[in-house]
């Protein structure tokens, strides 16, 4: 691996914040971001995080152990805000020694982020930069600002947007740009514009360290940004987060799960929050299907729109060699010289 000055000076802050060789922070993927691609991005030189999802407190504690057996280099847990049992998880992460810890799918809970704050850094996403504020005030350490041409749960703003909106705001701020992020040239375009480093999720998803289905990993190799869509709210009085995925049988079925929970909602058989929750399972449970069990038909295939980028199922450590080469390279190329006139 070649040196990378330029890289590492604008990814300084990012570096020291993660603990790491590069700051180039891992997506957290359900079923996907387990221990052995988590393991294996810090390994080389990432930021592995481990995706909880819906785990119960004592399958996390069990993930992250196996997690430390794998490597000796930080990495993060993500856990979503509406998990029912939040404060138990962050009580295993405490317990666990974890360095750093990814808050998702909400607004974090001021007792959520006293605790988190008491042993571990804490990363946040902010959708805009009122909240990007907010969450600096509250006590978060770190934000996350992920476009909408991310995979998985996604907000309505591209990263294009949100990196002009809140970089030159938060000058002093450990950001770290996410969406779309497919090459190292987009990352040099990140950081040169305040970002402290990036988060990538979909490059990694099909990488060989991944334990996602062959069929699951063939999808991403054949897929093309054009292929990776928003899922559509079907009742506005039933707010969901909109999903990136590969357009399959799964996206209409989606449709039709929300046309069962908005009934119940309307009946008067399931309240608000339960019933946004079980959207949250649906989704948690379609993408085991695809992931663990292959099923590219039903399941879900959350994919950014770099999904197109994807063209082979490499090691991770190919991957961020590649990534980072191609940074330092664009880096260096806008600093040369220009050539003397003849």
């Amino acid at each position: 691996m070649s040196a990378t000055p330029h890289l590492d000076a604008l990814t300084s802050r990012g570096r020291a914040f993660l603990g790491t060789r590069h700051a180039i922070m891992a997506g957290a993927m359900s079923w996907v971001s387990e221990r052995h691609l988590v393991s294996a991005i810090s390994n080389a030189g990432g930021f592995g995080v481990i995706a909880c999802g819906a785990m119960t407190p004592a399958l996390l504690e069990a993930e992250i152990a196996a997690t430390q057996a794998l490597t000796a280099k930080p990495f993060g847990v993500n856990l979503i805000t509406m998990h029912p049992q939040l404060m138990e998880l962050i009580g295993v992460c405490r317990a666990a020694g974890v360095s750093h810890v990814v808050l998702a799918g909400g607004i974090p809970p001021g007792p959520a982020v006293a605790a988190i704050t008491g042993f571990a850094r804490l990363i946040a996403f902010a959708p805009n930069l009122a909240l990007a504020k907010k969450l600096l005030r509250s006590g978060t350490d770190a934000l996350v600002i992920e476009g909408s041409e991310a995979g998985g749960h996604i907000g309505p703003v591209s990263l294009s947007v949100l990196v002009q909106e809140i970089l030159p705001a938060l000058p002093d701020a450990t950001i770290f740009a996410a969406g779309g992020i497919g090459r190292g040239e987009a990352i040099a375009g990140l950081v040169e514009m305040g970002a402290s480093g990036v988060q990538i999720g979909t490059r990694f998803a099909a990488s060989a360290e991944s334990i996602a289905h062959p069929a699951f990993k063939k999808a991403f190799i054949r897929g093309a940004a054009r292929d990776a869509v928003a899922s559509v709210q079907f009742d506005p009085k039933l707010p969901v987060i909109p999903v990136r995925a590969l357009k399959n049988a799964g996206s209409e079925a989606f449709m039709q799960k929300q046309r069962e929970v908005s009934g119940q909602l309307a009946r008067g058989e399931i309240e608000l929050p339960a019933a946004q929750l079980e959207i949250e399972h649906y989704w948690a449970g379609a993408l085991r299907r695809a992931v663990i069990d292959g099923d590219i038909e039903t399941g879900s295939l959350m994919a950014g729109q770099s999904v197109g980028m994807v063209t082979a199922e490499e090691p991770v450590q190919a991957i961020l060699d590649a990534l980072v080469e191609q940074a330092e390279a664009a880096l260096a190329k806008r600093r040369a010289p220009e050539p003397e006139a003849a």
